[in-house]
C-alpha cells in the first residue's frame, strides 16, 4: 500500500527527471568522478605532502565530522526543506554538553544528552516548518540564534574543556589503521542511505520533496515527513558536535560556525536537488569528498581563506544553476 501511494504521488508530480533521467544521472556521476580525480591528480603533482599519511588522516577526520552533518542535510534538501541554518548551534550544543556534563554524569551519558538536546532543536525546527509552514531559512536561523544564545549563557561564553582523557583517546584512536571517527561516519552514512533509499520513510521523503500537494493527496504524512528531516539533521549535527568536542577536548559557543555552509556545499555539489525530490546519500558524500579534497589542496597551496570561500561559493552557484537547467529541460 505504501509503495502504491508513493508511486501515485510520483506520477502526479510528473517526475521532474523522467525525460533522460538516466543519462543526466550518469553524466552527473561521471562529471563528479572526473572532478575528484582531477583534484587528486593536481594535488599529487602540486604538493608532495598531499599523499602523505598525516595529510590523509587529517582530511579523513575533518571529512567525517562534516560528513555526519551532510547525511542529515541530505534529508532536508531532498524533502524540499531548503537548508537547516541551525546547524552551528546544534553542533555547539553537542560539543559543549558532551564535555561540560562529563564531571557530573560521565562521558557516555553526556554524549547521549547532548545528541538528545540537539535533536530537540531539530524537532522545534521541524514543527515550525512542517506543521506551521514557517519558511525553513527563517525558522532554522531563528531557532539556531536562540539555541546559540542559550549555550553562550550556560557557559558564560568561555571555552569548556574535557575531563575524561579516556573518551578522547577512544574517539581519536584507530581501528585497523582507520580513525574511529571515520568508522562512525561510515556507519551513519550507511544507515542514512538505507533509510532514504530502502525504506518507506525514504520513499515518502522523495515524494514529499517531488510534489508536496500530490504526496499529501496520496495519503503521505507530509507534515511529519518534513518535520522528521529536520529532526534527523538535528541529531546528526548534535552527534557531530559531540565527536568534535571529544576530538578537540575543548569547545566554545562558536565551534560550529561554518559547518552549515560546508554541508550545504557538499550536498549541492553532489547533485542533490536544492528544490527537493531528487538526491541520495552516496551522491552527497561524493560531493563532500570533492569539496574536502579541493579545500585541502587550496590549504596546502597557501590559498587565502577569502579566495577559498569564493571558490566554494562559485561551486554552489554552478551546481544550483545546473540543477535548475536540468529540471527545466526535464519538464520541457
Amino acid at each position: 500500500m505504501t509503495d502504491g501511494v508513493v508511486d501515485i504521488a510520483r506520477m502526479k508530480s510528473g517526475d521532474r527527471f523522467t525525460r533522460g533521467s538516466k543519462v543526466v544521472d550518469a553524466l552527473s556521476k561521471a562529471g563528479l568522478l572526473i572532478a575528484i580525480l582531477a583534484v587528486v591528480l593536481y594535488g599529487s603533482i602540486a604538493n608532495a605532502a598531499f599523499f602523505s599519511t598525516g595529510n590523509f588522516l587529517n582530511v579523513l577526520t575533518s571529512m567525517s565530522i562534516v560528513g555526519i552533518v551532510v547525511v542529515g542535510m541530505t534529508f532536508v534538501l531532498v524533502v524540499g526543506g531548503l537548508a537547516d541554518l541551525s546547524v552551528p548551534a546544534t553542533i555547539a550544543c553537542g560539543a559543549i554538553l558532551s564535555l561540560g556534563l562529563q564531571p557530573m554524569i560521565g562521558p557516555v551519558p553526556s554524549f547521549v544528552v547532548a545528541v538528545a538536546l540537539a535533536g530537540a532543536i531539530g524537532l522545534l525546527n521541524g514543527v515550525l516548518v512542517g506543521y506551521f509552514g514557517v519558511n525553513p531559512i527563517i525558522a532554522t536561523l531563528g531557532v539556531g540564534t536562540i539555541g546559540l544564545g542559550i549555550v553562550q549563557a550556560a557557559v558564560g561564553g568561555v571555552i569548556v574543556y574535557g575531563t575524561n582523557p579516556a573518551s578522547a583517546e577512544l574517539v581519536k584512536g584507530r581501528l585497523f589503521g582507520i580513525p574511529v571517527v571515520a568508522l562512525i561516519f561510515a556507519a551513519i552514512a550507511v544507515v542514512g542511505h538505507i533509510l532514504l533509499s530502502r525504506s518507506f520513510w525514504g520513499r515518502w521523503t522523495l515524494a514529499t520533496g517531488g510534489n508536496y500537494s500530490a504526496a499529501e493527496a496520496s495519503a503521505v504524512p507530509v507534515r511529519a515527513v518534513k518535520a522528521g528531516a529536520f529532526v534527523i539533521t538535528g541529531l546528526a549535527a548534535g552527534g557531530s558536535g559531540g565527536l568534535l568536542g571529544l576530538t578537540l577536548q575543548s569547545a566554545r559557543p562558536l565551534v560550529g560556525t561554518g559547518y552549515e555552509f560546508s554541508a550545504i556545499t557538499a550536498v549541492v555539489v553532489g547533485g542533490v536537488s536544492i528544490i527537493g525530490g531528487f538526491g541520495s546519500v552516496p551522491r552527497a558524500i561524493a560531493g563532500l569528498v570533492f569539496v574536502q579534497l579541493l579545500t585541502n589542496v587550496m590549504v596546502l597551496e597557501g590559498v587565502r581563506t577569502p579566495v577559498q570561500g569564493f571558490v566554494l561559493g562559485t561551486l554552489i552557484v554552478c551546481a544550483v544553476g545546473m540543477d535548475a537547467a536540468l529540471r527545466k529541460r526535464g519538464g520541457a
